[in-house]
């Protein structure tokens, strides 16, 4: 479907989802309303200004999750908005000042602005499945586990999965509000995102896969593997079509360490060390439970396969002088 004429605003849009998001809505032919923390840093727009169509419809303003009111002038006349923009930390010194309240604040902050906007019909927000699999007590691993399932905040904090919890209180405070205020939410909740990158900085993902082909390391056992284009579509989608609502998982692939070494070492036979890695990376964990795929598919996604992502942020990393071999 053409975006022809409609306007929609991506918030955080230097990151590498969302920068993939405004690259596929300028390909739709969409006007873009992006916002960034520092319009003077060539790291957070440079990548953006390049995009095909960007010089005709996109447009990019400074806005910030923790003050009020940052996002009234983005999300003006616009017809849907996307609120990507979220902290993405897995080890930090103040959770709540670094994590938590810059996930939810800047959430409300977004869906107030979006309150005020009449000609907006629907926001879609970039949770994440660290939102629906953090429980104290995991279902069976024969179950596949599915929209439905909540991740529980009084674990997450036992357990300091602070970033689960952003994730976590964000999305609930998302759905509150949303229904409380008549705004039509819908929320993407995607694993572990690998791809290509857009944007010139190393993200939290694309430093897993980094440490996994350079250092032949890693410290998780198993993985849950989405492509950054198959979630950055599943957004446009969930805008496009009418009939969406809820909540969408987006896992494309349920993999062990030690098979995404052995996959590395097939595509890349010189690199030894990984070789000897995924020997010793024994599968003594059990892979997770299994992610549901039907209301993604039903959205329109065909799950890009795990081999063609793996390979393509790879070559990304070293096109970007992130790898070199």
């Amino acid at each position: 479907m053409s975006g022809e004429g409609k306007v929609v605003c991506v918030t955080g849009a230097s990151g590498y989802v969302a920068s993939w998001l405004v690259k596929l809505l300028l390909q739709r032919h969409y006007t873009v309303n992006a916002t960034v923390r520092d319009l003077s840093d060539p790291s957070k727009i440079a990548h953006l200004m390049e995009l095909e169509g960007s010089k005709e419809r996109l447009r990019l303003f400074k806005a910030n999750l923790n003050e009020d009111g940052s996002f009234d002038s983005a999300v003006d006349g616009c017809e849907g908005v996307f609120h990507a923009a979220s902290p993405v930390f897995f080890s930090v010194t103040d959770a709540q000042a670094q994590l938590l309240e810059p996930a939810v604040k800047g959430t409300l902050n977004v869906l107030r602005s979006c309150r005020n906007v009449p000609s907006i019909k629907r926001v879609v927000l970039t949770s994440s499945i660290a939102a629906v699999t953090s429980v104290k007590n995991p279902p069976s691993l024969d179950v596949i586990i599915d929209e439905t399932c909540f991740s529980d905040p009084v674990f997450c904090k036992e357990k300091e999965l602070w970033y689960a919890l952003s994730k976590t209180l964000a999305e609930e405070a998302a759905w509150k509000f949303a229904n409380e205020n008549g705004i039509d939410l819908v929320v993407m909740n995607p694993g572990l995102v690998i791809g290509p990158l857009l944007q010139p900085t190393l993200n939290l993902t694309s430093e897993i896969i980094l440490n996994l082909v350079k250092e032949g390391r890693t410290e998780f056992p198993t993985f849950r593997f989405v492509d950054v284009r198959d979630v950055a579509l599943a957004h446009i989608l969930a805008t496009e079509n009418p009939s969406a609502s809820g909540r969408y998982c987006l896992v494309g692939t349920v993999i062990s360490a030690s098979e995404v070494f052995n996959i590395l070492q097939k595509l890349y036979p010189h690199l030894n060390h990984l070789e000897i890695t995924a020997e010793k990376q024994l599968n003594i964990y059990p892979l997770p439970n299994k992610v549901s795929q039907e209301n993604a598919k039903f959205l329109g996604i065909s799950f890009t396969p795990f081999e063609v992502s793996l390979k393509d942020i790879v070559e990304s990393l070293k096109e970007k002088n992130f790898l070199s071999f």
